[in-house]
Parts: C-alpha cells; structure tokens; sequence
C-alpha cells in the first residue's frame, strides 16, 4: 500500500540543500538572523530538542500538519497562519537534517526544508541551534525565496514584513526553548 503524501508535488526552486552548504541561488535574496539564548549544553539540547520536533514551529504561532513527530530528512509538512478562509498554508519538505552530536564542544544541530507547490515563496528555510567553544547557544534561521507568483510578487512589502514577523516569533519561540518553558 502506498502512504498518500501530505503535500503534492516536487521542491521548486535551485540550490536545493544550500541553506546547509552555501551560497542562495542568483537572484534569490538571503536572510540570516542569528540571536543569542544563552549559556551551556542543557540550554543548546533544550532548543535542538525543540526544533527537531517542529515544537519551535508551534511557538511561533503556526499550525503544523506534518507526516512525522520529529524532524526527518524527506519528511513534508504543511505549516498554515491565519484564520478561516484567510489561512495561508506553506507545504515544505525537509531537505536537510543535522542532530546533536555526543558530548560538548562546538557544533550545530537543525534542519533545512524547502518549497512545494501551494507555497506563496519559492526557496528554503533553515533553522538550527549552535554551541561555540565558550558554551555560547545561539538560534540561527537562514532563509532564501522569492514570491511565488505575481499575487505575492505584488504584495512584496506586506510578503516581506510578514517573513521579518514570523521570524521575531521564531526567535521568541527558541528563547522559551531555552528558558525550560514549557
């Protein structure tokens, strides 16, 4: 029997994967925003945790639809924000997945995923949580898209102010994270 995907569809824009290794394709604007949570191996596993379990996606204010509990590499899910008939949906896929690492010292751990058709943006998404060598924990979202269509490509100011929202409650979701809130 074959299991009915949650999304239809193939990723739809260049550079699949470059969220993790790379540079965004030409003509494809880039977003990095990097915050500081706070100190230690708890506080880095606490938001690892968090964000391979979409958990950072649901404090940000999003509904999750998605065909695994934890974060998988190939995995879809279908985000949405709004109400009623004025609910938007996003269908993404995960293209990449890095896990924590045994024991301390730097490192990273987060996934990647990228657009499906039904998407109002073209392009990839990727948040991950990092240790520096002094126990530094840091949330970093890295994101490159373009509107999808000439509907979205019109209502670029309000397309873009949206993406600077959603990332502030991206960043607000990763510090209740940090903090243990649960």
């Amino acid at each position: 029997m074959t299991k009915k995907r949650l999304a239809a569809g193939e990723l739809n824009y260049p550079g699949i994967g470059s969220t993790e290794h790379g540079q965004p394709p030409e003509g494809y604007p880039r977003l990095v925003s990097q915050t500081y949570l706070g100190d230690g191996l708890a506080v880095y596993r606490r938001v690892a945790r968090g964000i391979l379990t979409w958990e950072l996606q649901r404090r940000s204010g999003l509904r999750i639809r998605t065909e695994s509990d934890g974060v998988l590499s190939g995995a879809r899910v279908v985000s949405g924000f709004g109400v009623g008939p004025f609910r938007l949906n996003a269908p993404c896929e995960v293209v990449w997945v890095r896990r924590p690492a045994p024991g301390g010292g730097p490192q990273s751990a987060g996934f990647g995923y990228g657009t499906l058709p039904g998407h109002p943006e073209r392009g990839e998404e990727a948040f991950e949580v990092e240790i520096d060598s002094q126990g530094r924990v840091f949330l970093k979202i890295t994101a490159f898209s373009r509107h999808s269509n000439w509907f979205y490509t019109m209502g670029g100011v309000l397309a873009r102010t949206a993406q600077r929202h959603i990332t502030s409650r991206y960043i607000e979701g990763a510090r209740q994270l940090a903090d243990g809130e649960s």
